[in-house]
């Protein structure tokens, strides 16, 4: 058999070439420590790697997400608990100016500081994170979410979006509370309305007060008279009490009124403290909610009426009304203050079982992907042998010639 020239350099070439390419490849292995780089390798094994680094991927997005959430919403908690100190101090500041030794200008500086704190709280409802956008605008975090109009009312410029994360598969958390959530929508400590007791011609004498105001049945209630406002006069005459819905008409009459009674109408309850004297009377009026600011301002204007009172009763009626409101603005900014706290929990703990999930996943990743060294060292110097040989070969035999044997 005769072997041309360009036959014998053409095959010497190719086997030369993939002796290399089985060095190259045996490198590749060492280089990563993978024993798997490409499906060719093992086809079973690159698919089931293929499912846990796209596990492991995910896991890396939720832990980045979790992050983010956790900032956000440990901001929120910093905020409301410098919220929790500002309210304490306006009630400490309620408790002593109702001391009957304060006079006009004591009460003038306590209200000074109220106002201080209230400028205080309006700073912290208008926070902003590290990027900063504000924190309690919901959608809208470019927009400054409260401002301070000239009567001293503070409006809320913020929406009602609340922005969610997903830490897990089935599994997304909240980012921020709103504007509105936070501290306009505070619980009224009366119920579902709120009491206006005039000066004129008869102002509250006895000291009577509104404990209490809640709708009981809705039913009834959504039929009644509207606006669901009521007034509630004393005597003189047959009737010891009398309520009158905004139409004029007779709601409830009584010839016993009793303090203390709970009063049923229009599907409402109304429990009255303090024995009302003839001829007294006053109103209530639906609202469900006061705002925080809402609440300073007035025990703000609560102090600065100084010292004498032309009702004492009305003032003292007024006095417990508003220390009541700001214990229900407490309340309320503690229980945002316990979302927040309860959110953190929740990502902490889904932060832990992603640090589970993940290593569990990376053992087994380990365990099918990673390279036996010692084989694959084997394997590369037999490679490597095997390219020297057929490089040493290709040497010797392209140089042979008839001129040799001569």
């Amino acid at each position: 058999m005769r072997v041309s020239t360009a036959q014998f350099y053409l095959q010497s070439a190719q086997l030369m070439s993939q002796k290399s390419s089985d060095v190259n490849e045996q490198m590749a292995y060492l280089s990563s420590g993978k024993r798997v780089l490409t499906a060719k390798d093992d086809a079973v094994s690159y698919g089931t790697l293929a499912g846990y680094k796209n596990d492991l991927a995910n896991i890396e997005k939720y832990k980045r997400n979790i992050n983010q959430a956790e900032s956000h919403n440990s901001l929120q908690e910093v905020v409301f608990a410098d919220a929790e100190n500002i309210l304490n101090n306006v009630k400490e500041l309620m408790l002593q100016a109702n001391n009957g030794a304060m006079s006009d200008e004591d009460l003038q500086t306590l209200a000074n500081q109220t106002r201080n704190s209230l400028e205080q709280l309006l700073d912290l409802a208008n926070s902003q994170n590290e990027n900063g956008d504000y924190i309690f605008s919901g959608y809208q975090t470019e927009q400054q979410p409260f401002s301070q109009q000239s009567d001293g009312s503070v409006l809320y410029s913020g929406d009602s979006g609340v922005r969610e994360l997903q830490i897990a598969k089935n599994i997304k958390i909240p980012t921020n509370q709103t504007g509105d959530a936070s501290f306009m929508n505070v619980a009224n400590a009366i119920g579902d309305f709120t009491a206006n007791y005039p000066t004129a011609p008869v102002a509250n004498t006895s000291g009577v007060a509104v404990e209490s105001a809640n709708v009981i049945d809705r039913g009834l209630y959504n039929t009644s008279a509207i606006p669901h406002d009521y007034t509630f006069t004393f005597g003189p005459g047959a009737a010891d009490l009398n309520v009158l819905d905004s139409g004029g008409a007779n709601v409830f009459t009584t010839a016993t009124y009793v303090a203390g009674q709970t009063i049923t109408f229009d599907g409402i309850d109304v429990t009255l403290s303090g024995n009302p004297l003839p001829g007294e009377s006053f109103t209530i009026s639906e609202q469900e909610e006061v705002t925080v600011f809402d609440a300073i301002n007035d025990a703000i204007s609560w102090m600065e009426q100084g010292s004498v009172s032309a009702s004492p009763e009305q003032h003292q009626v007024d006095y417990s009304a508003l220390l009541n409101q700001l214990n229900s603005s407490m309340s309320h900014i503690t229980s945002r203050r316990v979302d927040s706290g309860i959110r953190l929990q929740v990502l902490d703990s889904q932060e832990n079982r992603h640090l589970d999930t993940e290593l569990a996943l990376t053992s087994s990743k380990s365990t099918i992907e990673d390279l036996d060294f010692a084989k694959a060292i084997s394997e590369f110097e037999q490679a490597k042998l095997a390219l020297q040989a057929s490089q040493q070969t290709f040497s010797k035999v392209q140089g042979l010639s008839l001129f040799n044997y001569i």
